[in-house]
């Protein structure tokens, strides 16, 4: 895909897009306040992003090149971290334009400079499918006031609507410092902290809209090459709308979070694909007998929900973890789904 192709801009409104017969307008709302996340004291052990200036190392070489290093081009605290996340959402942005025809949109519940962007009519008039990345970590308090919620479900409760939610990894849940300790040896990510726990926006979003799935843990997915992800574990027979159609793998992503399912009702939800977790580091949802996480989840449309709801964790649409033709096939099924 291309580069950047026009001047980028910032601090502007978004323009509205008009229907357009059998091409879908997609936007992306990122559930969190860019200050209380940028702001977080990097004397903090826990729940907090990595500064910039900790990617570099950790990373070593990789971000070396002065557009990341130099601090006159980019921001080496948590700010420019966050804007990582920016820097590999655009193919994913691209493909879709180019794929529907419409700029797609990112919307931020509260952004840099301070404004506050609930969910409301003005970011799902002009959608048809949205994301909703849950990556606000627990501590900063964001929650879906009623009124999102409201609208929310009058959003898909239109007929054709897509709703896909991510919430991200639950890392360290336990107060248990030992299983912390498990926890962080089984992912082998050194940028992630003992406890990183997120997600409490799209946690309030679910439990609002009776998405019975909860978000635990970050397990390592298995590898069949170095960096290569396992293939996944697809129930192709539920999977009657062809979500997966094209598909047998997503992108490598050292701590995936499990979407357990809360509920006994084999109809309300389906679950997709599962993905099979590298054995040789315990865990202790591996020592509970487990072998794959829930990774991809369905929940029809039922009742007055005219919509598809999906379960989808942010990384499978950002390019910071690689991809291939199986994932820009499954872009393309969600993007242009009927």
């Amino acid at each position: 895909m291309s580069e950047f192709r026009t001047a980028r801009t910032y601090n502007q409104n978004h323009v509205p897009r008009e229907y357009t017969p059998g091409r879908r307008r997609v936007s992306i709302y990122v559930a969190w306040s860019y200050p209380a996340e940028a702001g977080r004291n990097p004397a903090e052990l826990d729940n907090r992003f990595s500064t910039m200036t900790e990617v570099r190392r950790v990373a070593w070489p990789a971000y070396e090149d002065p557009k990341w290093s130099d601090p006159m081009r980019f921001q080496q605290g948590i700010a420019g971290t966050l804007e990582l996340f920016f820097w590999a959402w655009v193919p994913f942005q691209q493909f879709v334009e180019e794929t529907t025809g419409h700029p797609v949109p990112v919307y931020q519940r509260i952004d840099q400079a301070g404004f506050r962007t609930p969910l409301d009519e003005r970011v799902l008039a002009d959608t048809d499918t949205l994301f909703v990345f849950g990556l606000d970590h627990l501590i900063t308090g964001q929650e879906a006031a009623p009124e999102e919620i409201e609208a929310l479900r009058q959003f898909v409760d239109r007929e054709g609507t897509c709703l896909v939610l991510g919430p991200h990894h639950d890392v360290g849940a336990s107060d248990d410092l030992a299983v912390r300790d498990m926890e962080y040896r089984h992912h082998g990510d050194l940028l992630v902290p003992r406890q990183q726990q997120f997600g409490r926006y799209t946690r309030s979003l679910m439990q609002g809209l009776g998405v019975p799935v909860e978000n635990r843990y970050g397990l390592r997915p298995a590898t069949q090459s170095p960096g290569k992800i396992a293939p996944l574990s697809i129930a192709r027979d539920l999977d009657t709308k062809g979500w997966l159609e094209g598909v047998t793998s997503f992108n490598f992503h050292m701590h995936l979070p499990h979407y357990a399912v809360t509920t006994d009702d084999p109809n309300v939800i389906q679950v997709l694909g599962r993905q099979p977790i590298d054995m040789s580091r315990p865990h202790p949802f591996t020592e509970a007998g487990n072998t794959e996480f829930n990774m991809f989840l369905w929940m029809p449309p039922a009742g007055e929900r005219g919509g598809d709801v999906l379960l989808a964790d942010s990384t499978i649409f950002s390019s910071l973890f690689g991809g291939d033709e199986s994932l820009r096939n499954f872009w393309r099924n969600i993007v242009t789904s009927k």
